[in-house]
């Protein structure tokens, strides 16, 4: 539901804050007052285009910031969010804010994260639903409708189940279609797909194998220097005269006699012992080394070639070679797949073929099972269009399916909800021809219609907040006392706002809020407050038209009576 609706420098608004509550909320005032103001705040925070002039007067520029409580949404608004690389809702809350300026710029934040017009638009969509002289009415998109007529019917496990029919449809289209092709671009296809595949596997690669082969090259390429080096360590360990091995035995001899002298010095001879093993393992590791060091050039070159071959191949199919081999093995599959095409068309047309049965009897048996729910809902709309004060008005349902007068052979896929459209029609006067609701050119007509929908409907929509302005236009008596009962009917499942002129109207509401008009410091501002009882009493009266004691009587007895 809307918890906190805060507005900035709009029209007659310096700041204001308007603190909603569960249930049905009521917005009543004198004409003039700013009520409208309340719904245009609202309309641009759910992405409405923004008009500049609007921007209160030695402002530089507008906000409105409406505070969402979205705990129930949760599982449907997560992946949305997502998708649009926003914020998640903390502790249940997405906080919506729009700022535009007399200069142009114009900016929109979800959960403060900035976003496009378009996301907040499709954001607002699935939060808000407006009644009145706007266009922010889901119930009139042809799709909504489909979907509303399935909701009250229960057909929606037949609408997934079809669904799926169509999403498998679709994936065997596809394979179908790459196989498709003209008699050239297929043998190009052919030779492409196993000159990639012959040397893919010409190449029997490892996918470790780049590093062991690099390091190899680069032994083989410094071998000469490498023999050099080691040659050059075994001679100065064991070479002519002044060699580290002569030297040690020199040494040692001195120590032999250091240790005749004094028996005490044993210890330097035995360090003595152990620095000259260390010396000849190392002589020996060399001498190993030096005669492993190849100076071949044949496999010098082979190893070149090899390096070469492997960069290539990552040139053309992957940045390693584990990505190149993967890329081989799917070129093999579908080299597979083209050499058997013919086999692979029959395959698949004979699983499309068998898909489109089994979709044309499930888009008859749901065309079907529509059309015995189109009556139940037209019925119980029509009874609520009575009570609103619509007598004579006919309310009906238009479905359509152009797969039943299409030849079987011009058989067209269907989209995810059936071949059926759906157009919701009404004409409020007798002899008038029924239009479709998105025709119908009176505000307060529509308004009450949708009015009339989404009481049969509260408990299958899922939109949870609902705006209702000028519903109550050209009714009074008895239609405006089913108006409010109407809007506390759906309040029990949804959170309702209702601009209200009519007494019987807002008595039915759970919370009631005034709109005021005054002139402070030279300047005009309208600002909001919740009535207390007392307080909605005298409002009543007012919109009864006067403060006596009599329209005072008949507004208390209206609360009393809700």
């Amino acid at each position: 539901m809307l918890t906190n609706l805060r507005i900035k420098n709009l029209a007659l608004v310096a700041d204001l804050t308007l603190e909603l509550r569960p249930g049905c909320n009521v917005i009543t005032g004198e004409t003039g007052a700013g009520k409208s103001i309340i719904i245009g705040a609202l309309n641009l925070v759910l992405g409405e285009r923004a008009d500049r002039t609007l921007i209160r007067a030695g402002a530089d520029s507008c906000a409105v910031e409406a505070v969402f409580e979205v705990a129930r949404l949760r599982g449907r608004l997560a992946p949305l969010l997502e998708a649009h690389g926003l914020e998640p809702c903390e502790e249940n809350q997405l906080v919506l804010k729009r700022v535009f300026t007399a200069a142009g710029a114009n900016r929109q934040f979800v959960n403060g994260s900035p976003a496009t017009l378009a996301t907040l638009a499709a954001i607002g969509e699935g939060l808000v639903d407006m009644h009145g002289p706007h266009d922010h009415q889901s119930l009139l998109h042809p799709a909504k409708q489909l979907a509303i007529l399935d909701a009250f019917g229960g057909l929606q496990p037949q609408v997934v189940a079809f669904a799926e029919l169509v999403r498998r449809r679709a994936a065997l289209a596809a394979e179908k279609a790459a196989l498709i092709v003209d008699e050239q671009t297929y043998a190009r296809q052919l030779d492409l797909l196993r000159h990639q595949v012959q040397e893919i596997t010409a190449a029997r690669l490892r996918p470790d194998e780049e590093a062991e082969v690099e390091a190899e090259h680069h032994r083989a390429s410094n071998a000469a220097r490498l023999l050099e080096l080691s040659q050059s360590a075994l001679s100065a360990l064991d070479g002519e005269d002044g060699s580290l091995l002569n030297q040690l035995g020199a040494l040692g001899r001195t120590l032999q006699e250091l240790g005749r002298v004094d028996g005490s010095q044993t210890r330097c001879a035995k360090a003595h012992e152990q620095i000259v093993a260390a010396v000849q393992e190392l002589r020996s590791d060399l001498s190993r080394y030096a005669e492993r060091v190849d100076l071949d050039p044949a496999r010098l070159a082979q190893l070149e070639e090899r390096l070469n071959l492997l960069h290539s191949l990552k040139r053309k199919y992957g940045a390693s070679l584990a990505e190149v081999i993967a890329f081989g093995d799917a070129a093999k599959a579908k080299l597979h797949s083209l050499e058997q095409r013919d086999a692979e068309l029959a395959r698949l047309n004979d699983a499309l073929a068998q898909l489109d049965g089994e979709l044309a009897r499930a888009g008859r048996d749901l065309t079907a099972a529509r059309r015995k729910v189109i009556p139940r809902l037209t019925k119980a709309v029509r009874r609520q269009l009575q009570d609103l004060g619509f007598q004579q008005s006919e309310f009906g349902i238009a479905l359509t399916n152009p797969a039943e007068a299409a030849p079987r052979s011009e058989f067209r896929a269907p989209s995810s909800t059936g071949f059926d459209s759906v157009e919701f029609q009404f004409a409020p006067n007798p002899g008038e021809p029924a239009r479709p609701l998105r025709a119908i050119a009176s505000s307060g007509e529509m308004a009450r219609v949708m009015l009339a929908l989404k009481t049969v409907l509260a408990a299958e929509d899922e939109v949870p907040v609902l705006v209702f302005d000028e519903v109550d236009a050209n009714v009074g008596g008895e239609t405006a006392h089913a108006v409010g009962d109407k809007m506390r009917q759906i309040a029990r499942a949804r959170q309702v706002l209702c601009i209200t002129h009519l007494a019987a109207v807002a008595a039915a509401a759970d919370t009631h809020f005034v709109v005021t008009k005054e002139v402070r410091d030279g300047r005009t501002r309208s600002d909001i407050q919740p009535l207390s009882a007392k307080q909605r009493v005298d409002e009543l009266a007012r919109m009864l038209g006067g403060q006596g004691e009599a329209a005072r009587t008949h507004a208390a007895a209206l609360l009393a009576a809700n």
